[in-house]
């Protein structure tokens, strides 16, 4: 009904088109499409830094690696490595994508504890099999007064030598660069 108590007949819209709900969902092996993204890493971020000095914690970027860049990778191996690095958490842990090809994981306990499971992740997604697949981490400490990007910029920066470094490669920030 209108505002003057007329009924106001609803109007057919012929280009109207029903989906099923199946094809607004991911595929079933796209899971990480599902994770949160670089935006949702950085409020996440900023809010494990505001508790830090309570609760110690590391920033942990895992990235593939492939012999082959110029191709994307398969949702198939995306949806492998997501499983590794999710299998690979614990219930108090966080896991996001930062990138296409990156995941990062906020850690409770200390960067040497981040970086034993950093080895750990690498070493699974290296040996899951998939022709050409690596990966490599980065690690950073969370400290108190560091910014979230100042926290994601050393975690990267250790990321990029790791990659450069290759296959299974771990780095932990430990400088003032």
């Amino acid at each position: 009904m209108g505002a003057d108590g007329v009924r106001m007949p609803i109007a057919h819209n012929p280009l109207s088109v029903s989906l099923p709900v199946s094809l607004l969902l991911p595929p079933e092996d796209d899971v990480t499409s599902l994770l949160p993204g670089p935006n949702s890493v950085s409020a996440h971020l900023a809010e494990r830094l505001a508790a830090v000095e309570a609760v110690p914690a590391a920033l942990m970027v895992v990235g593939l690696l492939r012999r082959d860049d110029t191709w994307p990778i398969a949702v198939s191996t995306l949806a492998a490595a997501t499983s590794v690095v999710a299998r690979s958490l614990r219930g108090d842990d966080w896991l996001g994508r930062s990138g296409p090809h990156e995941f990062a994981v906020l850690l409770s306990g200390s960067a040497e504890d981040a970086e034993v499971a950093a080895t750990r992740v690498a070493a699974t997604i290296t040996g899951l099999g998939i022709s050409g697949l690596a990966a490599c981490a980065g690690v950073a400490a969370l400290e108190p007064g560091a910014t979230a990007a100042e926290t994601m910029r050393r975690a990267v920066l250790c990321l990029q030598t790791a990659r450069s470094r290759g296959a299974g490669e771990v780095i932990r920030y430990r400088g003032t660069r």
